[in-house]
């Protein structure tokens, strides 16, 4: 896939998600997807391989919202096997409070799946408002 067949398939991910249906954001992630956190905090890290991050990260993260997770993307620039995302994320947590980060995922495509998305975000504001997904959360 080229360039601008990358940017549509990350658009139609992108549109469905701000209606609330993450299924074709994982769908679109490569079995060996390697995805990055950046920064010094307690959420950032690397998740190497589909199954861990479904288990690790996107599992814990989504067992934190108390309404459907949506976000919506504002640009996005591709280039050669790369995609760029600019979205904003929006949900209210189990515990009622609004969560709204920006997001810039940056990410190199494949065949027609997400090999490698490096996440770029307030983690302060991640930090703040949820529980890191290494952490036992009660049941």
């Amino acid at each position: 896939m080229d360039a601008a067949e990358n940017k549509a398939l990350m658009q139609q991910v992108f549109d469905e998600l701000a209606e609330g249906n993450g299924r074709p954001f994982v769908e679109v992630l490569a079995d060996d997807v390697r995805w990055r956190i950046i920064g010094s905090t307690e959420w950032s890290g690397t998740w190497d391989g589909k199954p861990a991050v479904q288990a690790k990260l996107l599992d814990p993260l989504f067992a934190q919202f108390g309404t459907r997770y949506r976000s919506k993307a504002i640009r996005l620039i591709a280039e050669d096997d790369y995609v760029v995302i600019e979205c904003r994320g929006d949900v209210t947590t189990k515990s009622g409070h609004p969560y709204r980060n920006t997001y810039c995922y940056v990410c190199r495509l494949e065949g027609g799946r997400v090999r490698e998305l490096t996440e770029y975000c307030d983690t302060e504001l991640l930090t703040k408002a949820l529980t890191p997904p290494w952490v036992e959360m009660a049941a």
